[in-house]
């Protein structure tokens, strides 16, 4: 498994990484046991969760469950923010909700430290700075060791790192968003932002929730129990003309080469330097084995200059 280093300033982390919003929601504790062996036994070192998955908190006290000895073998990063009650009072970025977050979740996943806590959305109602001394006394503490954030504008990525470097706080090392063959919102304005101040991607929704893996036919219907299946807004965002076009269109190209689909959605990522770790969810084995071998794709400049014709 190749490695590289989250952002300039983080650990070393697995180029494929696995992604545990399925844990204690699409699969129980014994398929996701499973999918974490596999994990271990192809070298997977990035583990990535959040409070909130898994019904609020399954996901991370599956994970608590069964990393054991192996929780100091990964690199395991959780996120805090979104709602934890139906009220939705349990929230947000303020000084007093993420010291009692971090205490739910060191205590869910069974472990003393947090490799790297993500700020899982902005909160207006909170300034940063709050925060970002809420977090430094975290990591002064030894409960954090880095943090990153997820689904921040290029204005607010930029407040943020320009605070933490002015108070001298704890910077963000990494942002988690969403960016794949039919994404690429990000790098028109946020990315400049990352580049600047070294920070790593972790993309999320890599595989556009299996639209790049070849398992959808516009002309046929939704598999049964498949993401989209089930979630019939994000399935109408996902599944218009444009996509339909381009998925088609990827497809031929991967094909006229000897490759899938999903090999082209997985080596492109890995293709870009800003990468460090492509938060991939699997809710069987064979799914890890197949997102790890795909990333052997070497493209050439010609190749992405193509794919770049494809999709933009």
């Amino acid at each position: 498994m190749q490695t590289r280093k989250l952002g300039s300033s983080g650990p070393d982390v697995s180029l494929v990484g696995l992604g545990t919003n399925n844990f204690g929601g699409r699969i129980d504790s014994a398929a996701a046991r499973l999918v974490l062996d596999k994990a271990f036994e192809l070298g997977v070192t990035l583990i990535d969760t959040a409070d909130v998955y898994g019904n609020k908190g399954g996901s991370e006290e599956i994970l608590g469950r069964l990393l054991g000895p192996r929780r100091r073998q990964v690199v395991l990063a959780t996120k805090f923010g979104l709602p934890m009650d139906k009220a939705e009072k349990l929230r947000g970025a303020s000084q007093r909700y993420v010291m009692a977050a971090v205490e739910a979740s060191l205590r869910r996943l069974k472990t003393d430290w947090i490799d790297v806590y993500q700020m899982h959305y902005p909160d207006p109602a909170t300034p940063i700075e709050e925060t970002l001394r809420a977090l430094d006394d975290l990591k002064r503490a030894g409960k954090i060791r880095f943090v990153g954030c997820s689904n921040f504008s290029a204005a607010q990525l930029e407040q943020a790192q320009s605070v933490a470097a002015r108070q001298h706080l704890v910077p963000f090392i990494c942002c988690q968003d969403e960016y794949s063959l039919l994404e690429h919102a990000l790098e028109k304005d946020r990315l400049p932002v990352m580049e600047k101040y070294g920070l790593g991607l972790l993309p999320y929704f890599p595989l556009a929730s299996g639209l790049l893996t070849g398992k959808y036919r516009q002309d046929a219907p939704l598999p049964p129990g498949s993401r989209l299946a089930k979630s019939a807004h994000h399935a109408d965002d996902l599944l218009n003309p444009r996509n339909w076009r381009t998925v088609a269109a990827l497809s031929a190209f991967a094909a006229a080469r000897g490759h899938t689909l999903l090999e082209l959605a997985m080596s492109w990522l890995a293709s870009r330097p800003y990468v460090s770790s492509i938060i991939a969810g699997a809710t069987r084995p064979e799914q890890i084995e197949q997102n790890v071998a795909a990333v052997g794709w070497a493209l050439t400049p010609a190749d992405l200059a193509e794919i770049d014709r494809i999709t933009l």
